[in-house]
């Protein structure tokens, strides 16, 4: 960052991070062995809303990724946004391995085309438990977390999420600082 930047306000992001996504296609085994958690068949990136210019140029850029995406595997993808003004990725896949290999060539490719600072994260659903299980993977620290939301509201089970980091850290970079697991309540998965 410099002197221009701190006088403008102007914050340099720092690059995504994908390629410990993969981490996640291994851990799938314990996921579903040790915990009983399955794929529910289903991942999303989300990333952050483009600036007027940006989006013109990123609408069409988005509209061909899809597209080649979903032409390259049987993945379908389908965009997205939430009531928080986050853009989203969804994908749908019954394979674990293609739809962890598709969120990762979609993230890979929004880089590639200067995207990579607006991607925020990757979110996994997994059933099999009372709620919904999430794997969320931050691209910016290349960590994953667990995230289970429990009711309507913005509440979660917090230590059924230590349980989970317990049972999976070695295995998955987990995020150390838990002020960073970031709830993605509204996800549309």
């Amino acid at each position: 960052m410099g002197l221009g930047d701190i006088l403008f306000g102007k914050k340099r992001l720092k690059e995504a991070s994908g390629e410990r996504l993969f981490a996640l296609s291994t851990a799938v085994v314990t996921l579903d062995m040790d915990i009983g958690l399955k794929p529910a068949g289903s991942a999303a990136i989300c990333f952050k809303p483009l600036s007027a210019g940006d989006f013109a140029r990123a609408e069409g850029e988005l509209q061909e990724l899809v597209d080649v995406a979903a032409r390259d595997s049987e993945s379908k993808i389908e965009r997205s946004s939430d009531d928080y003004g986050y853009q989203w990725l969804v994908v749908r896949d019954p394979d674990f391995e293609d739809l962890v290999t598709t969120v990762h060539l979609v993230s890979s490719e929004l880089q590639s085309r200067g995207f990579g600072p607006q991607l925020l994260a990757a979110a996994f659903r997994f059933d099999g438990a009372k709620n919904p299980v999430y794997w969320i993977f931050g691209y910016k620290r290349g960590a994953f977390w667990p995230f289970i939301p429990i009711g309507k509201g913005q509440e979660r089970d917090n230590a059924q999420e230590l349980e989970l980091k317990a049972k999976l850290e070695k295995e998955l970079p987990i995020e150390a600082d838990l002020s960073r697991w970031f709830g993605l309540f509204g996800a549309p998965l």
